[in-house]
């Protein structure tokens, strides 16, 4: 090192690389949250004795709060998935004792958006989270800055350093893989939302796994989310003995499966049906629901992890890896 040029401080990623573990867990130790194995803890706090590492002015703010206030800002929509979404954050930035207040918008209103965001900030807010669902709010929201951590949950083919996810695409490769591999022949989707950035994804992931398997696509049907929409579009499906349908999500699957009852489709013996949530009721519909479980309580306590982290270094860019889904295997499906 050159005389007189001062040592570089040490950053939570250094904290992280000498304790051996993620930074998620330094930032945990560091404010005092729950579940550090006292080990673990241990081994944190000695490498940040080691390191003489100070947490910067943006991260001593987050912890000792003008406001201990997070904004959150949420589609004005009763979805479950954003809905299990805000309760989960709700749940982490809780068990973080992080207070938050929350705000809903029109799910595809940019500029009613803008106004939330601008009005969290007037409350002088800690940090901003928002739920996306609309991919117009989403382009939009990108290039804000607001001078707080911001962190939003949106699904996107592009990794950007503000975003967290749950794997959409993959969830819907292996939810159409599911029916190709169990003998279905044609692979029918309905899809969700056509601005929805998660049904956008599992379109894509239907598409390339039908590439994969060198299937002919037919060109999805789009709902809303609604079982009503599910039970409209499956009544005027062209849909056959030996098909497979996979439906964008476990709402409209409800309405599915009583439009092939009441076409006299039996399921899974002639038609076989996979959506995607995991809804509690999806276990006891008839038949019950083969469908794709997202894991919202991992994806609400990344968001708040996301956020410690960018008021550590705000300067540091991190692209996490969207949380994995899980195949849920039920009676709506069966090979043929």
């Amino acid at each position: 090192m050159a005389e007189g040029k001062a040592a570089r401080a040490a950053t939570i990623f250094d904290v992280a690389r000498l304790a051996g573990v993620s930074h998620q867990t330094v930032s945990r130790v560091l404010n005092d949250m729950p579940n550090v194995k006292p080990a673990t803890r241990t081994r944190v706090e000695q490498a940040i004795a080691q390191l003489r590492y100070s947490p910067s002015p943006a991260a001593r703010a987050l912890v000792t709060r003008r406001t201990r206030t997070i904004g959150l800002v949420t589609p004005g929509t009763l979805d479950y998935g954003p809905t299990s979404i805000a309760t989960s954050f709700n749940f982490a930035a809780r068990a973080a004792r992080y207070n938050v207040d929350a705000v809903s918008t029109p799910d595809n209103d940019v500029a009613a958006v803008r106004t939330a965001v601008e009005g969290l900030l007037r409350q002088r807010v800690d940090a901003l989270v928002l739920i996306v669902v609309d991919i117009e709010v989403l382009q939009s929201i990108q290039g804000l800055q607001v001078g707080v951590p911001l962190v939003a949950a949106a699904a996107t083919s592009r990794p950007h350093p503000l975003l967290v996810s749950i794997d959409q695409y993959r969830g819907a490769r292996a939810a159409t893989r599911h029916l190709i591999e169990s003998g279905y022949e044609r692979i029918l989707h309905v899809a969700g939302a056509s601005r929805a950035p998660d049904a956008l994804e599992r379109v894509r992931g239907w598409r390339d796994e039908m590439a994969a398997a060198l299937r002919e696509v037919v060109e999805p049907e789009v709902g809303d989310w609604s079982a009503e929409s599910g039970y409209r579009i499956v009544q005027e499906l062209d849909v056959r003995p030996g098909d497979g349908l996979f439906i964008a999500n476990d709402h409209m699957s409800i309405g599915a499966l009583s439009a092939l009852r009441a076409r006299g489709l039996r399921v899974p013996e002639d038609v076989g049906v996979v959506g995607f949530d995991d809804l509690p009721e999806s276990p006891y519909l008839l038949p019950p629901l083969t469908t794709v479980r997202q894991d919202f309580a991992a994806l609400g306590a990344l968001m708040m992890q996301k956020v410690l982290v960018l008021a550590d270094e705000p300067d540091r860019v991190t692209e996490d890896t969207p949380i994995p889904t899980r195949l849920v295997l039920r009676e709506s499906t069966r090979p043929r």
